[in-house]
């Protein structure tokens, strides 16, 4: 629980606060099947609703979720915001999908100001950039990840290069061994 209060204590309505979350473990079993339509796998199907627990247990609930509109993304913010029981409108943004980091920072500066913590649910390279972008540190985000980032700033639109503090890189597998 140090944790949960550190996140509480370091977290100020002064600042954002982004939770970047890589969508869940996907199939590739249907190798017709386009990347964009590709399925949670049974690992994905657990580590989502996992993670909406966990995170919901720090107390880290967001006020908007902006989920790339690939299938695997989408099903994950939905298993996520169920289990946690967040009320959370899912939002669905075409240009997180295949986005890099400067796309992403595009998205977050579009954000709606009375928001203050905002999820986002895409993938990997951009959302390993992304991190790398707004906090100087190079992290793995392996599916299903969650980085907590804290942005030095009052409105979404001033986000920019170096703003954030990474505060927390969740990640399932770790969670799990420690659960």
């Amino acid at each position: 629980m140090l944790c949960t209060r550190i996140l509480h204590e370091q977290f100020h309505k002064e600042m954002k606060r982004l939770l970047l979350m890589r969508h869940a473990k996907s199939s590739w079993d249907d190798q017709d099947l386009a990347d964009f339509d590709r399925p949670l796998n049974d690992r994905g199907l657990a580590a989502a609703p996992f993670m909406g627990e966990l995170i919901a247990g720090r107390g880290l609930a967001p006020d908007e979720i902006v989920s790339s509109p690939a299938k695997r993304a989408v099903h994950t913010a939905t298993l996520f915001k169920d289990s946690g029981g967040f009320e959370a409108p899912i939002r669905l943004e075409e240009r997180i999908y295949e986005a890099g980091p400067q796309t992403l920072k595009q998205v977050a500066a579009e954000f709606r100001d009375e928001f203050d913590v905002v999820m986002m649910v895409g993938h990997n390279p951009g959302f390993e950039g992304f991190v790398s972008y707004l906090t100087g540190k190079h992290e793995s985000m392996p599916t299903a990840a969650v980085a907590v980032i804290d942005l030095n700033i009052d409105n979404w639109s001033d986000v920019k290069n170096g703003d954030g503090d990474l505060i927390e890189l969740i990640r399932p597998k770790e969670q799990a061994r420690n659960n």
